[in-house]
């Protein structure tokens, strides 16, 4: 029998299969308050009766990853986690220290089916996506690990957060809930290459979380061959999404825009970038684009990503120019879990 991992579950959840066990709602706190600080085993729960932890233990677990490797820059000292899961799948994490506090980039899928030209994370496909717990535990491992406590999360990791909505969804309630980790809503950004369906449910939710969508260029057709999703989902039907969760939610939107030598760094779509966003609540992210082995890609020159950055500018958005960071240990998610695959074989 496989055993159902509590760290899955929604509080409201727990507490109805503490009820089905025929205890009293209240223990689902308990349990809860246990599973976020760390407890590995059911033993480790101290105020729970004997026969209660002996119930969960017959018939849960508690899900926790395995560090496989760990870089750590000596630049900055951003650290880059190789995580192992039960089935022996591999996804990397990011851990980031801020003036505002250290912020952590989490996976929500093994591999990625989205296709992305640019991005390493997508060669070889999608696997399967990431439980809640598994997704949850990249932060409480980071922590544990590091002794660094972690005060933001952003979902740009391996995989498409929409993708895999429903587990993504827990995990957000999850973390925030006040006897879960409690971090609040306004410190985690979603990322997500334009999975319109997927923002019209988000929107649903009017969670005040910071929704970051991955353009990379305001051309249609430019975009269609740098980013599959957009045949699917075209542009035009991207914006009116973006515009609906706008109107939905008040909170401003983040725009990733990697800058690309000779593919989307030209002032022509510095222009069309201002005009399509034009009026509306945004913050434009200029990233250099990093190096895959597997693409043919260039990131584009500083000079080219300066006059990019004015354009933008003069045209009155909000711009900057992404800082950085564990550049000697190759810090964008993807890379690693391609390498360590490939000694496997």
């Amino acid at each position: 029998m496989v055993k159902a991992d509590l760290k899955d579950m929604t509080f409201k959840e727990l507490e109805d299969t503490v009820i089905s066990l025929g205890e009293k709602p209240f223990r689902a706190k308990q349990i809860f308050k246990w599973i976020y600080r760390g407890a590995k085993t059911f033993s480790d729960m101290t105020d729970l009766s004997k026969d209660l932890r002996e119930k969960l233990a017959e018939n849960f677990t508690i899900g926790h990853l395995e560090v496989e490797r760990k870089l750590v820059s000596k630049i900055d000292g951003t650290i880059k986690y190789l995580f192992r899961l039960k089935d022996g799948n591999l996804i990397e994490s990011v851990l980031m220290s801020y003036k505002h506090g250290n912020t952590i980039c989490v996976s929500s899928q093994v591999g990625c089916r989205m296709g992305c030209r640019f991005c390493a994370s997508t060669i070889g496909g999608l696997i399967r996506s990431l439980t809640p717990s598994e997704i949850i535990d990249q932060i409480m491992k980071a922590e544990e690990d590091s002794g660094q406590k972690i005060s933001n999360i952003v979902m740009m990791g391996i995989g498409e957060p929409l993708d895999n909505f429903d587990n993504v969804l827990k995990f957000l309630k999850n973390v925030n809930h006040k006897d879960g980790l409690n971090i609040g809503y306004r410190h985690i950004s979603l990322s997500t290459c334009g999975v319109v369906d997927g923002i019209y449910a988000l929107a649903k939710e009017n969670l005040p979380i910071t929704l970051s969508i991955s353009l990379h260029s305001p051309f249609d057709e430019k975009r269609r061959q740098l980013m599959p999703v957009d045949v699917k989902y075209p542009l035009p039907q991207l914006m009116v999404a973006l515009k609906d969760y706008l109107a939905v939610t008040g909170r401003r939107i983040s725009v990733e825009y990697a800058m690309i030598h000779g593919e989307n760094d030209t002032p022509e779509c510095a222009k069309e970038l201002a005009k399509l966003f034009s009026g509306m609540l945004v913050h434009i992210n200029l990233i250099p684009v990093n190096d895959v082995a597997e693409r043919d890609f260039v990131r584009s020159n500083a000079q080219n990503i300066r006059k990019f950055q004015d354009t933008l500018s003069k045209l009155g958005l909000s711009v900057t120019v992404r800082r950085e960071l564990g550049s000697d240990i190759n810090a964008a998610c993807g890379q690693l879990r391609k390498s360590v695959m490939e000694e496997r074989v």
